[in-house]
């Protein structure tokens, strides 16, 4: 078996779509409205559910930053109107500078366009606006900030690869149907995993603990001898856990997730879960506030920045929970200065 990994990897943040996004708009982007203070800005930040951990790190790491951002967050994944009306009352009021986490790719693109119309700063975060329909509607953001999920599936199925026969089955739990976070972290670990074993068709299990536990247990009614779980987060993660337990399988079937959230990293710890790619939300939201500041004190944008993310398993687990939120080893951040 290979060495595990167990230093932090980065990854390219954006995928061509998103560079080429990025690439429409002015590289210094439009400098938020700063305060006499110097390098201050007022900021708001519109993001993901709160019932969600993932998007909680995230909101902790945007708090840490600067506890004085106005984080608003949707009721749930399946909030995008509800998303859209926040971002739309926080625009009429006197915010300089706007962090999104959009729910899908064009939710929150009216609003963008009205924040660019008048000279605001627009920081996206993890989940990227749709950079054709940005661009058409003139609602390019100034930077994106987070990591690329098809590279971090990749990692999954590379690890997954050590831990199978060949011709194994290996079945996979993804998030809602169409989500593009959800069909990239999946299409990584298929290109991951390569031939090494016989991946089933794709299950959604919509992000939820009990329908990942349900589809998982009809997976393995019909197929006992699946030897894998890749799993698109660590919620649904710990649902096909306690359907393997259930089948009297934990150990026996390897159980890879992504997301790397407290639960999920405990998981790994108690052996529920075999590994999870751990992506930081909490540095992710760290450096958007960062940018904000950054674009306040008249400094450049890039056009995208990499966010980390670290293959966690047994062996490192201990280090990761340590240092959780934020990750357990230094990566690249072009805002720290």
């Amino acid at each position: 078996m290979p060495q595990l990994r167990n230093s932090l990897i980065f990854v390219a943040a954006a995928s061509a779509g998103i560079l080429a996004l990025a690439g429409c708009s002015d590289m210094g982007g439009t400098p938020a409205e700063s305060s006499a203070s110097g390098g201050q800005v007022k900021t708001a930040a519109v993001i993901k559910g709160l019932d969600n951990p993932f998007f909680q790190d995230m909101e902790k790491g945007i708090k840490a930053e600067d506890s004085s951002i106005t984080v608003q967050a949707a009721q749930d994944i399946t909030d995008t109107s509800g998303q859209a009306d926040r971002l739309s009352s926080l625009a009429g009021q006197d915010y300089g500078c706007f962090i999104i986490n959009p729910i899908s790719g064009n939710n929150l693109l009216q609003g963008v366009a009205g924040l660019k119309a008048a000279g605001k700063t627009v920081v996206n975060i993890d989940s990227p606006v749709d950079p054709a329909a940005a661009k058409a509607a003139n609602a390019v953001p100034d930077t994106y900030i987070g990591t690329d999920n098809i590279s971090a599936g990749k990692l999954a199925g590379e690890q997954m690869a050590t831990l199978v026969s060949e011709g194994d089955k290996v079945a996979v739990i993804g998030g809602i149907a169409g989500d593009v976070t959800s069909e990239n972290r999946v299409a990584g670990f298929t290109e991951g995993l390569g031939t090494k074993a016989k991946v089933l068709e794709t299950e959604s299990a919509d992000w939820d603990r009990q329908v990942a536990l349900t589809k998982a247990g009809d997976l393995l009614r019909a197929n006992p001898d699946i030897k894998g779980f890749f799993v698109a987060n660590d919620v649904m993660g710990l649902g096909v856990a306690r359907a393997v337990a259930n089948a009297g399988l934990t150990g026996k079937v390897a159980i890879i997730s992504v997301d790397g959230v407290p639960e999920g990293l405990k998981g790994v710890e108690s052996g529920e879960l075999t590994a999870t790619v751990a992506q930081y939300p909490y540095a992710i939201g760290q450096m958007g506030a960062q940018a904000c500041k950054a674009a306040a004190e008249g400094e450049s944008l890039p056009e995208s920045v990499e966010a980390p993310v670290a293959l966690v398993t047994k062996e490192n687990v201990a280090d990761a929970i340590k240092a959780a939120p934020a990750p357990f080893e230094p990566f690249e951040n072009p805002f720290e200065k």
